[in-house]
C-alpha cells in the first residue's frame, strides 16, 4: 500500500482499524482480548504523542462521534466484450470483484487488490465510472450507509483463480448475466458499466 510520507499517524490508524475490525468479526474470547488490548495500546500511544499541539480527544473520538458512510469498491474489467465476475461463496451468487476499502489504501489501490484477491487477475484502474449511494438503488436493506465506487479497470496479467471468498471466476456478456448477488450489485449497475466501457468519455455517474 502507498501511504503519504508526511502522514505521522498512518501506522497507528491502521493498527486501530485492525483492532476495530477484529472486534467486529471475531467470536473467539481470546482473540477479543488480544484485539481489545491492541486497541488500548494504540490509544495509549495516541494520548502521548510527540507533538504537543495534537488533540488526542478529537482523534480518539472520531469513530465514536460523527458517523460517516462506509466505502465499497467494485471493479469492472472486460475481455472480448464480456465483463469479469466472481461467484461469492457466502451466497453462491455473482458480482463484480470488490469489497470494503482498507485503511491507508486508496480507492483505486483497493479495487486493484480486490480484483487480484477475488479473481486471480492483475489489473489497473483507468476510470471512476460511478459513485453511488447504496440506499438509492434496489439493493436489499442494510444497516450501514454505504457509498459504492465503481471503477473501469484493464486487465494486465494473471489468470482466473478462485479464493477463500469466491469459488468461481468467469466473463459474461451483457445479455447473458448469471444470477446476481443483489447485496453487492444490481442489473442496472452492470448495465451502467457496459455503457461506460462502450463510451469511455462519459462523465462519472453519481448518486
Amino acid at each position: 500500500m502507498n501511504t503519504p510520507a508526511d502522514d505521522p499517524f498512518a501506522s497507528l490508524r491502521e493498527l486501530l482499524a485492525l483492532a476495530q475490525t477484529g472486534l467486529a468479526f471475531t467470536s473467539d474470547v481470546f482473540d477479543r482480548e488480544r484485539y481489545t488490548r491492541l486497541r488500548e495500546l494504540v490509544e495509549g500511544m495516541l494520548r502521548a504523542p510527540s507533538d504537543p499541539t495534537f488533540d488526542a480527544v478529537t482523534l480518539l473520538g472520531l469513530d465514536k462521534g460523527y458517523a460517516t458512510p462506509k466505502v465499497d469498491v467494485r471493479g469492472a474489467a472486460f475481455r472480448d466484450g464480456r465483463i469479469l465476475m466472481v461467484r461469492e461463496r457466502s451466497d453462491g451468487l455473482w458480482t463484480l470483484p470488490g469489497g470494503w476499502c482498507d485503511v491507508n489504501v486508496s480507492p483505486s489501490e483497493s479495487v486493484v487488490k480486490e480484483i487480484r484477491e477475488e479473481s486471480g487477475f492483475e489489473a489497473r484502474a483507468v476510470k471512476l465510472a460511478a459513485l453511488l449511494d447504496r440506499r438509492k438503488h434496489p439493493h436489499p436493506t442494510q444497516f450501514h450507509h454505504v457509498y459504492k465506487l465503481y471503477f473501469l479497470c484493464e486487465l494486465t496479467g494473471g489468470h482466473a483463480q478462485p479464493s477463500i471468498e469466491t469459488d468461481a471466476v468467469d466473463f459474461f456478456a451483457e445479455d447473458a448475466l448469471p444470477p446476481l448477488s443483489s447485496q453487492r450489485i444490481t442489473p442496472g449497475q452492470i448495465e451502467l458499466m457496459f455503457r461506460h466501457e462502450r463510451q469511455r468519455g462519459l462523465p462519472t455517474t453519481f448518486d
